[in-house]
């Protein structure tokens, strides 16, 4: 089989549009109709079907689509050896999958690493909306961070760094009154849940309940934006991990008070796909991404360790 059609169809895979594929492959929708035809004819299965205003993968296409860009990735290794990779001259868009705390401290320097080196390169963050799902296999994102759970198996994955939980309130909340802080008071508040479900308990409800107490949860907003928004003007307690967004924190009047509960650190790291592990220009990119979450951790993170 010619295997400019096997990129014809890594591509429709990924797009599922005709148009979009052929801007991509640099050539025009009757060319990439016609190479759709061929495949079609070639693999006995219509591969793509209408629907609506898109073309979905029929079950033959979900099982070759791995396939299909492992042996693509494997040709660009051969024809073109990482030992040539040169940042410069990269022209591509990675997509990063986070939570807007991380896209809110990272997008600014991340960007400005990567234009030092690599001006052609773009990114795009999109928010965990696919998080315990099957993004990173599905192509949807290239890489994933965060607090990282669970993931397909065949997943790789690289540590970054650990946070401690931390309570923020306005800064003349009545918790800081000078009187310790001890799990009977700090239950005894009333709390902003964060959770794009809904979800209204988690770990610290668990601990709480270790020492028979409970808390409220009055408000569940989906971001942690909104909780900091609505603990700067009210007496609810937003939670957010220790030393990020120092300046954010501070601009809106917020001050932070430690969990009095013996909470597991949250353990944020990187997630992507084996089909682009060996892509030296996605490499780098981890490495710059994984570069600029240490910045930001400080020195008291513990390093990264080499993908």
């Amino acid at each position: 089989m010619d295997l400019n059609l096997l990129r014809v169809l890594d591509v429709l895979l990924q797009e599922h549009s005709v148009t979009r594929a052929a801007e991509r492959l640099g050539t025009s929708p009757a060319a990439v109709s016609r190479s759709l035809a061929r495949l079609r004819r070639a693999v006995g299965d219509p591969l793509l079907v209408r629907a609506g205003q898109r073309l979905v993968p029929t079950g033959r296409a979900v099982e070759l689509r791995d396939e299909v860009a492992e042996l693509i990735r494997g040709c660009e290794r051969v024809l073109r050896p990482g030992a040539d990779f040169d940042a410069v001259h990269l022209h591509r868009t990675f997509t990063v999958q986070a939570g807007e705390l991380f896209t809110a401290a990272l997008a600014g320097p991340l960007a400005a690493r990567l234009h030092r080196e690599a001006p052609g390169v773009d990114t795009v963050f999109l928010p965990d909306a696919y998080e315990d799902g099957p993004a990173l296999r599905q192509g949807l994102v290239d890489v994933e961070l965060g607090v990282l759970g669970r993931l397909d198996p065949e997943i790789r994955t690289r540590p970054l760094t650990t946070r401690t939980m931390v309570a923020l309130a306005r800064a003349d909340h009545p918790l800081f009154d000078g009187r310790p802080v001890d799990a009977a008071r700090f239950a005894a508040a009333d709390h902003i849940g964060v959770s794009r479900q809904g979800r209204r308990h988690g770990p610290i409800d668990r601990a709480l309940a270790d020492l028979g107490l409970r808390r409220r949860v009055a408000v569940v907003v989906p971001s942690h934006l909104a909780a900091m928004l609505l603990a700067r003007d009210t007496d609810l307690l937003a939670l957010g991990p220790a030393d990020w967004l120092p300046a954010v924190v501070t601009d809106l009047g917020l001050r932070t008070l430690p969990i009095p509960l013996p909470l597991p650190p949250l353990e944020l790291g990187l997630a992507w796909h084996p089909r682009t592990d060996g892509d030296p220009a996605h490499r780098w990119f981890r490495d710059h991404l994984a570069a600029a979450v240490r910045d930001l951790a400080g020195p008291g993170s513990p390093p990264c360790t080499a993908t």
